[in-house]
């Protein structure tokens, strides 16, 4: 499919649907609804047809009550995890939740105790930040450092220090890392974890954008590091949602091979109400685990391809804004401080662009100046916000 076929099919008009993105939630942050709204990572594209007709389908049934788990669950669970990353998933290993980060406050209140200290990398996902102080953990924030090609890399003895110095019990890792766009590599990885062993931290890996690799990158799963050596410390989080739009459907994966550990979560899950399995979201996922291979592929050239004009528009009419290599997720991150004081940039981009997205001190104290993007929509939109941009930093002078 030709991202021409792929946005021509799938390109949806998301106003007045009570969406998050376009209606009410962005009139109440922004204070308009007249704005190009760029900022929650969900997308402008309809999920792939088999995904509504599997959905369609069930719906038909018109009985939609506590439901087991199907059995061809969890072979569509691992062969995708198997054919798109080496990674089988073991029916056993499997929890389900109703998303990523509330799972993430499930490990926080399984695993460590009130006062412990949790670790992020920022900049980084900002429930990741509120997740850890609101079930009254201490919250350890080590940046990650920019390099000369303005790509963002883990700062390994800033982390080791800040592990021995707050006691760290617990790693909130983000990977494929959002908004820093790097899809780490299994060295970077394997360094990280393996202090994360030396000082006994648990690694809580959020891979929600596992699927969304651009130009040529590889996803490594967590579980896979050094042939799985770390994995009496691993549990991986991760969801269908991000990959073909299913947000809504409330449904996401625990993945804990780790008997020790998987005994350790079972136990704190006894005393939760585990009515975690949302019916129309397993469907989704089987779906599109087993069907929307060649949908997410077009997918990703789209993204691609809006990224591409980002920076190349971006580079040519304003070369000292500085925009991240994007190597997965659809969120691009870039640096406005080299054209006007961090300060400004909040109503330059608000009243100035017209544009709604989330801005980078949300993500770590660090970043304000930065603005972070969604490229999973039209085309045209992406030209339009960027010809904002640029215009208006002309007439800024």
């Amino acid at each position: 499919m030709t991202q021409e076929e792929f946005i021509r099919r799938y390109l949806v008009d998301r106003h007045n649907t009570d969406c998050n993105k376009w209606d009410a939630e962005m009139e109440e942050k922004f204070g308009t609804r007249d704005l190009i709204s760029m900022w929650i990572a969900d997308m402008e594209f309809r999920t792939p047809e088999a995904v509504v007709d599997a959905l369609t389908e069930r719906v038909k049934h018109g009985v939609y009550g506590y439901s087991d788990v199907p059995e061809a669950y969890y072979p569509a669970l691992s062969n995708w995890m198997e054919s798109r990353y080496g990674l089988p998933v073991a029916k056993e290993s499997v929890r389900f939740c109703t998303g990523c980060v509330t799972a993430i406050a499930w490990m926080i209140q399984a695993f460590t105790q009130p006062g412990d200290s949790c670790m992020i990398l920022t900049p980084v996902y900002y429930p990741f930040h509120n997740v850890v102080t609101y079930n009254d953990r201490k919250l350890v924030a080590v940046d990650l450092h920019c390099d000369e090609n303005d790509c963002f890399t883990m700062d390994y003895d800033a982390i080791e220090t800040a592990m021995i110095k707050n006691r760290v019990r617990l790693l909130l890792q983000c990977s494929p890392h959002n908004p820093a766009g790097r899809v780490w590599t299994e060295e970077e990885l394997a360094r990280l974890f393996e202090i994360c062993r030396r000082h006994n931290v648990l690694i809580v890996s959020d891979e929600i954008h596992q699927d969304l690799c651009l130009f040529g990158h590889t996803f490594v799963p967590a579980l896979k590091v050094a042939g799985g050596r770390y994995n009496d410390r691993i549990v991986t989080l991760n969801s269908a949602s991000k990959t073909f739009n299913l947000a809504g459907l409330l449904h996401s994966h625990i993945i804990i091979p780790d008997e020790k550990l998987r005994a350790r979560y079972d136990l704190f899950a006894r005393g939760m109400n585990r009515n975690a399995i949302n019916l129309m979201g397993q469907t989704a996922t089987i779906a599109g685990y087993t069907k929307g291979g060649e949908w997410l592929d077009a997918l990703t050239g789209v993204i691609e391809s809006n990224y591409t004009c980002l920076k190349n528009e971006l580079h040519e009419k304003a070369p000292d804004v500085l925009v991240t290599p994007l190597e997965g997720t659809y969120l691009a991150l870039i640096d406005l401080r080299r054209y006007m004081p961090a300060e400004e940039v909040h109503d330059f981009i608000l009243k100035d662009c017209k544009l709604a997205v989330d801005y980078g001190e949300q993500f770590g104290e660090h970043f304000k100046g930065f603005v972070r993007l969604n490229l999973a929509t039209d085309p045209t939109l992406v030209k339009q916000a960027v010809y904002n941009i640029t215009s208006q930093l002309v007439r800024k002078g």
